[in-house]
C-alpha cells in the first residue's frame, strides 16, 4: 500500500493512507542502504506488518528541518517591527530555489508603517512581483488561504514576524498564543521535538521550527549565482559565460543594477552571500 508520512518520533512513522493512519517501522535495509524516511516522503508500506518497504524517489528534501517533498515555502516577512530584511527574503528566496521550492512571500505589519515608510518600501514589495514571485500582504486572507490546496508547506521568516497571527486567521481552531513557533501541537516557542505534518486550507503543513536556521548548506558560489532568478535573463549579456557579475568588464548584471532595473538591495545582498 502506498502512502504519506506525516508525523516520525524516533523510529516511529506515522503513514497516512487517505483518511486512515498507521504507525509503521522502517525496514533495516534502508539502514544499509544509508536512508532513512522522512516526514514528506511517500512511501510503499505494508500495513499488516505495519513497515515500511519502500521510499518512493523524492523530489527535494531539507536536512533542518528533516522533511522531503516540499512544494511551498510560505516566507513571512515583517515590514515593521521587526523592521524589513532584505537580506533575509533574499537568503530564504535562493535556499527555495535552490531547493526546489516554491517562495511565496507573505509581507506582514503594513499598517505600523508611516506613510513616508510605505512609498519607499512600495517599489520594493513590486520588485518582487515583477521578477515573478507570489506575493500577498497579510490581509488579503481569501486570496492566501487558496494556495495551500493539495501542497507540502513550510512557514518561515523572522521571530516575531506575525506567523502565529497569520495562521489564527488562517485557520481560528489553533488558537495559538503570538510567540508560539509550534504550529498545531501548542507546546510554545522552541519546543518542537519532532516534524509534523498537519492539514491547513485544503493541504500539509510542517509543524518545526527549524526552516527559519537554513544556510547556504551545500550550496557553491556558482549555485547562489544561478538562484538569484532575475541575472539569468542577462547572463548571456556578459562577456564571460561564467560571469560571476562582481568585478568582471561588460557585465551586463551590473548595468542592470546601475540603471535601476535590477533591485540594488538584491545584488548587495548576493555580494554579501558570496562573500
Amino acid at each position: 500500500m502506498e502512502g504519506k508520512i506525516i508525523k516520525t518520533i524516533s523510529n516511529d512513522y506515522t503513514v497516512k493512507n487517505l483518511n486512515k493512519l498507521y504507525v509503521c517501522k522502517a525496514r533495516g535495509k534502508f539502514r544499509n542502504m544509508g536512508l532513512s524516511p522522512m516526514v514528506g516522503d511517500e512511501v510503499i508500506f505494508d500495513e499488516n506488518n505495519l513497515y515500511i518497504t519502500e521510499i518512493l524517489p523524492r523530489k527535494n528534501e531539507l536536512i533542518r528541518p528533516v522533511i522531503a517533498n516540499i512544494d511551498m515555502a510560505i516566507i513571512i516577512t515583517s515590514l515593521k517591527k521587526p523592521d524589513f530584511s532584505s537580506n533575509l527574503l533574499d537568503k530564504f528566496l535562493v535556499i527555495c530555489e535552490y531547493n526546489r521550492i516554491k517562495p511565496v512571500i507573505i509581507f506582514t505589519k503594513a499598517d505600523l508603517l508611516e506613510k513616508e515608510e510605505l512609498l519607499k518600501l512600495k517599489p520594493v514589495i513590486e520588485y518582487y512581483k515583477k521578477i515573478g514571485y507570489e506575493v500577498y500582504m497579510n490581509d488579503e486572507i481569501n486570496l492566501i488561504k487558496k494556495i495551500f490546496k493539495d501542497k507540502v508547506c513550510v512557514f518561515t521568516g523572522q521571530s516575531g514576524a506575525g506567523k502565529s497571527t497569520l495562521l489564527n486567521k488562517l485557520d481560528s481552531t489553533l488558537k495559538l498564543k503570538t510567540g508560539e513557533i509550534s504550529l498545531a501541537l501548542n507546546r510554545g516557542k522552541h519546543t518542537t521535538r519532532h516534524t509534523e505534518l498537519f492539514e491547513l486550507c485544503g493541504g500539509l503543513v510542517a509543524d518545526t521550527p527549524g526552516f527559519s536556521a537554513l544556510e547556504f548548506t551545500g550550496m557553491s558560489k556558482e549555485d547562489i549565482r544561478d538562484n538569484f532568478t532575475e541575472f539569468n535573463v542577462y547572463r548571456d549579456e556578459c562577456q564571460f559565460r561564467d560571469c560571476f557579475h562582481v568585478h568582471e568588464k561588460k557585465c551586463r548584471v551590473k548595468e542592470k543594477v546601475l540603471d535601476g532595473t535590477i533591485l540594488k538591495s538584491r545584488y548587495d545582498n548576493y555580494l554579501n552571500f558570496l562573500k
